[in-house]
């Protein structure tokens, strides 16, 4: 056998070099991800994920964002309505929220829902509409309510067909659910629909979660979705996700006003959309919250107008049912001469009271005993809160001294 030279060394030599530096680079970049990822986990912090489900035609059908935090198991899924209007950097222009996902893809239109939210979305999961069907099937149906039967026909004579009730619908059923139109059938009617499907499916999760991560059953249910994460973290994520406390999860939409553009009707989120972003970060602090008593549940409240402003109460309705709040009535005070917006805690939770109070900027807080019960809810339903607007809120916050 001949001998090498010593060039021939000097080339294997440095082959061998280099073969060692990209093994190295290869694990350190695998090793820096999954840092990434596990630092998410190990701090106990916030789960952001983009939900997408797509359509025959690979378009967006629905979408939906998750917070979710691990160390109190509570959290919110945040509806995102197709039609929700805005100027989109993507796009060059003002356009539906779905036509970014559309034309742009899934990349692009996850920037822009962090954009809209105000929300980094380190992670995002895609799962087409067979696939869909197909892991609800796995999941042994979705459970929802439908309060009225259905039995429609579709333009192409496919008929769709619902009984009513609380019932457990499997894969194909879902596909109707989700997709079935009719004259009935309003804008607030349909992302109903797909916020309720969203939260099947975590309870879902949470359900069957002895069996999806059981043994190598995961890669049977991760084959239905496409992730921008690999097996394992896909994995782990899913699992801890599983361990949301389905009991209290809050849901919120993006609502808005309805403005037709170019022949489009779209929806326009409040506040040039920086409501929304408040809306979020008040939902984030409520599931980051430790206090298990005042984010046990969602509140009641009932919202007062003591003011000569038409629309005020349902207006400031919009903004709390926005953060996740259960507006029960909004009506007229006893009087609309109110110098100062009140905030009447019939429950005695200081702390919710002034978390209520902290989305308009009220600090004037009541118990209803220092009242002597001379405040009660107009309503006959029980209430947690009352808020009666005065003077000194301008429609969006309350602002000291205005209301002289």
């Amino acid at each position: 056998m001949p001998k090498l030279r010593d060039e021939q060394k000097g080339i294997i030599f440095i082959l061998l070099i280099v073969a060692v530096i990209a093994a190295l680079a290869v694990f350190f970049a695998l090793s820096l991800r999954r840092d990434e990822v596990n630092d998410i986990i190990e701090r106990d912090s916030l789960v952001r994920m983009l939900f997408v489900v797509e359509d025959d035609d690979t378009n967006v059908l629905f979408s939906s964002v998750l917070l979710y935090n691990p160390a109190t198991k509570k959290g919110a899924a945040i509806n995102l309505p197709g039609n929700t209007g805005a100027i989109y950097q993507s796009l060059g222009r003002v356009d539906r929220l779905e036509t970014v996902y559309n034309v742009c893809g899934i990349e692009t239109y996850r920037t822009e829902v962090e954009k809209l939210l105000g929300v980094r979305l380190p992670f995002y999961t895609v799962i087409e509409l067979d696939y869909f069907i197909k892991l609800c099937d796995m999941l042994g149906g979705m459970r929802v309510f439908i309060p009225s039967p259905i039995d429609q026909y579709s333009e192409d004579g496919e008929r769709w067909l619902l009984p009513s009730g609380a019932i457990n619908l499997d894969g194909d059923k879902v596909a109707t659910y989700l997709q079935y139109a009719d004259t009935e059938s309003s804008e607030d009617n349909i992302q109903d629909r797909y916020q309720n499907i969203m939260i099947a499916l975590l309870t879902g999760l949470h359900d069957k979660s002895f069996i999806i991560f059981n043994k190598k059953n995961f890669k049977e249910y991760a084959s239905c979705f496409a992730t921008n994460y690999d097996e394992e973290d896909e994995e782990k994520l899913f699992a801890i996700i599983s361990e949301i406390d389905t009991e209290s999860i809050i849901r919120q939409t993006i609502t808005g006003s309805l403005r037709n553009v170019d022949g489009q009707q779209l929806l326009f989120p409040l506040n040039n959309g920086e409501f929304i972003k408040e809306a979020v970060q008040q939902t984030t602090s409520m599931i980051m919250s430790s206090d298990g008593v005042s984010y046990s549940r969602v509140y009641v409240l009932e919202i007062q107008n003591g003011t000569t402003t038409q629309g005020l109460a349902r207006r400031t309705a919009t903004l709390y049912q926005d953060a996740s709040y259960n507006v029960l009535a909004a009506v007229n005070a006893d009087s609309n001469d109110y110098a100062e917006t009140v905030i009447i805690d019939h429950i005695g939770n200081e702390l919710a009271a002034r978390t209520v109070g902290e989305l308009i900027h009220c600090t004037n807080i009541k118990e209803l005993d220092a009242e002597n019960g001379s405040v009660r809810a107009s309503s006959e339903a029980q209430v947690d809160f009352t808020i009666i607007l005065g003077r000194d809120f301008n429609g969006r916050y309350v602002i000291e001294g205005a209301s002289y």
